[in-house]
C-alpha cells in the first residue's frame, strides 16, 4: 500500500507536469472575452448616434471631447479586438487597447457606483462586508447602500405581488437592483492582462502558428 508521502509526491508530480494542457486557460479566456467585446462593439455600432450623444452629453452621459471620434475608436477596438481574440491573432497587441477601454469604462462610467454589478440587498450577508473591512472604498460604498437597496427591492416586490403576476415574472429568476459597478470591467481587465502576459496559447491560435513558422524559418537559415 503506498504511503501518504508517496501519494503526495505523485500528486505533486502530476500538478507540475500539466504543460500538455496549458493551452486551455488562454483559450477559454479568449472564448469568454471575445463575444463580450464583439457584442459591446456591435451594440454601439448599431446605435451609433445614441452612442455619440452619450459620449458627448454632460448631464446624463460621459461628457467627453470629440465624441464621434472616441465612439468610433471604442467600436473599432471592441469589434476588431474581439474578433482577433477569438482567432488568437495579435493577442498581446489587441489586449492593450481593450484594457484601456475597460479602464476608461470603469473610471468614467462605473466607479461612482461602487464595486458590484448587482447591488447587495442585505448588508449582513453581502460580500461587500469582508472587502470593506479590508479598506476597499468601492466595497464600502456598496455596503453603505445595501440596506437602502434591500428596502427598495422589497417595496418593488410588494407592488408586483399585489398588482402583477409575480410568479410568472420571477419564473426565470429573482428580481435584483442593478448597481452597475466596476465589477465586470475590472474582471475583464484582469483577464485581458493575463492574455497580455501569457499570450493566446498553443494550438488554437494564429499567433502560435505564426511564431512556430517564424521559428522554423529562422532556424533554417
Amino acid at each position: 500500500m503506498p504511503s501518504l508521502f508517496h501519494l503526495a509526491s505523485r500528486f505533486h508530480s502530476l500538478f507540475n507536469h500539466t504543460r500538455e494542457a496549458d493551452f486551455l486557460a488562454p483559450l477559454l479566456l479568449r472564448l469568454f472575452l471575445a463575444p463580450v467585446m464583439i457584442a459591446a462593439g456591435w451594440q454601439k455600432a448599431g446605435s451609433f448616434d445614441s452612442t455619440v450623444a452619450w459620449f458627448a452629453n454632460d448631464d446624463w452621459g460621459l461628457g467627453l471631447p470629440f465624441p464621434a471620434l472616441l465612439a468610433t475608436l471604442a467600436i473599432a477596438t471592441e469589434l476588431v479586438g474581439g474578433i482577433f481574440l477569438l482567432i488568437g491573432l495579435a493577442t498581446r497587441y489587441v489586449a492593450v487597447p481593450l484594457m484601456i477601454t475597460m479602464l476608461v469604462a470603469a473610471l468614467s462610467v462605473h466607479w461612482q457606483n461602487g464595486w458590484f454589478a448587482v447591488a447587495p440587498s442585505n448588508p449582513e450577508t453581502s460580500m461587500a462586508r469582508p472587502l470593506a473591512a479590508m479598506g476597499i472604498p468601492a466595497a464600502q460604498r456598496s455596503l453603505e447602500n445595501s440596506a437602502e437597496v434591500g428596502q427598495r427591492l422589497q417595496a418593488a416586490k410588494g407592488l408586483l405581488r399585489e398588482h402583477g403576476h409575480y410568479g410568472w415574472l420571477t419564473e426565470r429568476g429573482n428580481f435584483v437592483v442593478l448597481n452597475n459597478g466596476i465589477e465586470f470591467a475590472a474582471t475583464y481587465f484582469v483577464m485581458l492582462m493575463v492574455l497580455f502576459f501569457y499570450g493566446a496559447g498553443r494550438w488554437f491560435s494564429i499567433d502560435y502558428w505564426i511564431a512556430r513558422r517564424f521559428h522554423s524559418f529562422t532556424a533554417g537559415k
